[in-house]
Formats: C-alpha cells, sequence, structure tokens
C-alpha cells in the first residue's frame, strides 16, 4: 500500500517537470510536419522505383 501513497508526490514532480518543457510553438510544427510529409514521399518513391527495377530484373533473369 506504500505505492499509492506515492502517487500525489509523483504526480507533482511530473508536473514540475512538465512545465520545464520548452514547446515548440505552431509555425516549428507545421514546417516539421512539412519536411516529414516530403521526405516519405521521397521515400515512398525511391522504395518504388527500386522495387519496378528489381522486379523487373529477375522478371528478365528468370525467363532466360
Amino acid at each position: 500500500m506504500d505505492f499509492f501513497k506515492k502517487i500525489p508526490q509523483f504526480l507533482r514532480e511530473v508536473r514540475t517537470e512538465m512545465e520545464k518543457v520548452s514547446w515548440p510553438g505552431r509555425d516549428e510544427v507545421r514546417a516539421a510536419t512539412i519536411v516529414i510529409i516530403v521526405l516519405v514521399i521521397l521515400l515512398a518513391v525511391f522504395i518504388g522505383g527500386v522495387d519496378f527495377l528489381v522486379s523487373r530484373f529477375l522478371g528478365l533473369f528468370f525467363r532466360l
């Protein structure tokens, strides 16, 4: 039951630490989101291209 006595202290410490956090602004979050979306699209195109080329190569190789 000692566990339940420590919960209020833990929650106070969490609140104190959360007040120290430097939260990003709206513009910073928007910019980071755009960068992530662009990188995901580029990575998807790259992986799709590699998949296409490898499947074509293997198709030619196994038809011989």
